[in-house]
C-alpha cells in the first residue's frame, strides 16, 4: 500500500511515485523488457517509463486527510 497525504500531491510526490514504480517494474520484469525492447527496436527507457506508469494503477493507495 502507498500512503499519501491528501494535501501533498505535488509534482515532487508524483515523481517519487513514478520512480518507485520504475524500480519495481525493473526488478520484476527488467530482463523481459530489455529483450522485448531489443526485438521490437524500442528504447528501453521509454518502455520502462510506460510500464512504470501502467504499474501505478496496480498499487493500493491510502489517503490521509
Amino acid at each position: 500500500m502507498v500512503y499519501l497525504n491528501y494535501f501533498n500531491l505535488d509534482n515532487e510526490t508524483q515523481e517519487r511515485l513514478v520512480s518507485v514504480s520504475k524500480k519495481d517494474v525493473e526488478h520484476k520484469f527488467g530482463n523481459e523488457l530489455k529483450r522485448y525492447a531489443k526485438e521490437h527496436h524500442i528504447e528501453y527507457e521509454t518502455l520502462l517509463e510506460e510500464e512504470a506508469l501502467r504499474n501505478l494503477y496496480s498499487y493500493d493507495y491510502v489517503f490521509n486527510i
